[in-house]
C-alpha cells in the first residue's frame, strides 16, 4: 500500500489558497476601477497609490 504524500497535498492547498487570494484581489481591483468609471471622476480618498517596494528587486541609488 502506498503512503500518502503529505508534502504534495500541502503544496496543492497552498497553491489553491494563493490562486483564490489573487482572484479576490483582482476582483477587488476591478470593482475599484468600476466605481471610478461610473461617474467619470477619479476616486479621491486622500490615499496615495504608490506601490510598495518589491524585496526581490535591488534598491536604486
Amino acid at each position: 500500500m502506498a503512503t500518502p504524500n503529505y508534502g504534495y497535498e500541502k503544496r496543492q492547498k497552498e497553491l489553491a489558497k494563493k490562486k483564490k487570494k489573487e482572484e479576490k484581489l483582482k476582483h477587488k481591483a476591478d470593482r475599484k476601477v468600476g466605481e471610478g468609471a461610473e461617474d467619470g471622476a477619479p476616486i479621491e480618498d486622500g490615499s496615495t497609490d504608490q506601490a510598495a517596494p518589491n524585496p526581490d528587486t535591488p534598491a536604486q541609488p
